[in-house]
C-alpha cells in the first residue's frame, strides 16, 4: 500500500524491524536485491532466525512482489523459508452493514467536497504522483538498516533545527 509514497513502508519497516523496505523514492537494482539477500543469509547464521522484507506497491514495475518472493525463496533454500502476504488484501475488513454503507456515502461526499475546495486553493501542476516537495521521513530510512545490523556508514553531519522544543517557561531553547 502507499502508491508512489514510501512513507507507509518505511514506518512499518522501522516499527517491525524490517531488513529491507523497497520504495518508489529510492531506486534499486538487482545488485541491491542481492546485497539484501546476502544480508539475510548472514543474519540467519546468528541467533536471530527471522527476517522481514517490505515492498511498496509502486516501487518498481519489474521487481514485482512475486519476483522478490521467488528470488528470496530460491536464494534462501536450506537456510530460510519465505512467505508472501499482500497486506492491502488482509486489512480490507468484513461485510459492511447498511449503516456502514450510508455513513461511508455521507463521509465520502463530504470528503470530496473538502478536497475539491483545498485543491482549488492550492493547485499545483506537479501533482502526477502526489509526492510532497520535501519528504522529511526519507532521512530516517538509514535507521532501518542500522537496526537490521547492516554494516553501513551513517552521515551525521546534518544539523537539525530544535526550535520546536520549548521549555516549561515558554521560551525557545537553542
Amino acid at each position: 500500500m502507499g502508491g508512489y509514497c514510501g512513507y507507509l513502508a518505511t514506518m512499518a519497516g522501522l516499527a517491525a524491524g524490517a531488513d529491507a523496505a523497497y520504495i518508489f523514492e529510492e531506486k534499486f537494482n538487482i545488485r541491491d536485491l542481492e546485497t539484501n539477500v546476502q544480508h539475510l543469509l548472514e543474519k540467519m547464521k546468528t541467533t536471530v532466525k527471522r527476517g522481514l522484507i517490505l515492498r511498496n506497491e509502486n516501487c518498481n514495475s519489474n521487481y514485482t512482489t512475486d519476483f522478490i518472493f521467488n528470488l528470496y525463496s530460491e536464494e534462501g533454500k536450506g537456510v530460510f523459508d519465505c512467505r508472501k502476504n499482500v497486506l492491502g488484501h488482509m486489512q480490507q475488513g468484513g461485510t459492511p452493514t447498511p449503516f456502514d454503507r450510508t455513513f461511508a456515502t455521507k463521509m465520502g461526499a463530504k470528503s470530496v467536497l473538502w478536497l475539491t475546495e483545498k485543491l482549488k486553493e492550492c493547485y499545483r501542476h506537479d501533482f502526477e504522483h502526489r509526492i510532497p516537495k520535501t519528504e522529511w521521513w526519507l532521512k530516517i530510512r538509514p535507521i532501518m538498516k542500522i537496526l537490521a545490523k547492516y554494516d553501513i556508514k551513517l552521515d551525521t553531519s546534518e544539523h537539525t533545527n530544535m526550535e520546536h522544543v520549548v521549555n516549561k517557561t515558554g521560551s525557545l531553547r537553542k
